[in-house]
């Protein structure tokens, strides 16, 4: 399904530090959490997949219930300064609807609550990477939940040319350097023929990316340690775009390959 931002609502690669990968930033501990005017109707859109279709969306390995567990009650603390407000035990959302927290399913309840997908990150004792035990991915970019869970992080970053064995190290290192009181976030920038928010696709399917697309998608990726777990949280808030709503800084600060109109990428 199709949900259009009208505006693109963070635009971190007009800044020149911010393109340099992987592009992270220091963020406020207060402002981790993102909700925007595609709210509504991005939740409508997750309450269909998390009923429709749970087992493409919705995984948790039992290792991870505790840090899903701790991730809820982190979440839940931080929900009144963006909207939502606690009628006895429902919350009730920025979109009118009300919500009870399931705390026997906290990765099903964050889907029904917030717009961004979460991944939880572990690192087994004794292990050289984080691996990724558990998500809510209602809004995948061209990869699936089932391919990626149990594996680390250079596993999972497989099909992408980029993260060679230097970027890997240079990425564990930040999930290693992680503080629970300063997330850290990046924003990526993608072309896409197809708007639509759910686009599962194995490793060995082609991408349906082509430069000079109308629709531009970019994704809010945020990294917090959970204080108790020490499990790292991987957030991705995602919006789409026709490329015309971008602002004129926007467009003008767009990476070459971007710009171009030419061949596929």
């Amino acid at each position: 399904m199709a949900i259009l931002h009208t505006y693109l609502p963070y635009a971190p690669w007009t800044r020149a530090h911010a393109q340099r990968l992987p592009g992270t930033m220091a963020l406020p501990r207060a402002e981790w959490l993102f909700v925007d005017a595609a709210y509504g109707a991005q939740m409508r859109e997750r309450a269909r997949l998390l009923a429709e279709r749970p087992g493409d969306v919705l995984a948790i390995r039992p290792e991870a219930q505790d840090a899903a567990d701790e991730l809820l009650e982190e979440v839940l603390g931080d929900l009144p300064s963006f909207g939502f407000e606690r009628e006895g035990e429902k919350l009730r959302c920025p979109d009118g609807r009300r919500v009870t927290p399931d705390r026997t399913r906290p990765l099903w309840t964050l889907g029904h609550l917030l717009q961004a997908d979460f991944c939880l990150l572990q690192k087994p004792d004794g292990a050289g990477e984080h691996v990724l035990t558990g998500a809510v991915l209602c809004f995948p970019s061209s990869w699936t939940l089932a391919e990626k869970l149990g594996h680390p992080l250079m596993r999972i970053h497989q099909p992408v040319g980029s993260y060679d064995a230097a970027m890997g190290a240079r990425v564990q290192r930040m999930f290693d350097n992680l503080r629970p009181d300063q997330p850290i976030w990046r924003a990526n920038l993608l072309d896409y023929t197809d708007p639509a928010l759910f686009q599962p696709r194995r490793e060995a399917a082609p991408k349906q990316r082509h430069t000079g697309s109308p629709y531009l998608r970019s994704e809010r990726q945020c990294l917090l340690k959970l204080r108790d777990s020490g499990a790292v949280v991987f957030s991705i808030h995602t919006a789409v775009i026709h490329r015309d709503s971008l602002t004129s800084e926007q467009a003008a600060a767009l990476p070459a390959h971007l710009r171009s109109a030419q061949a596929p990428l």
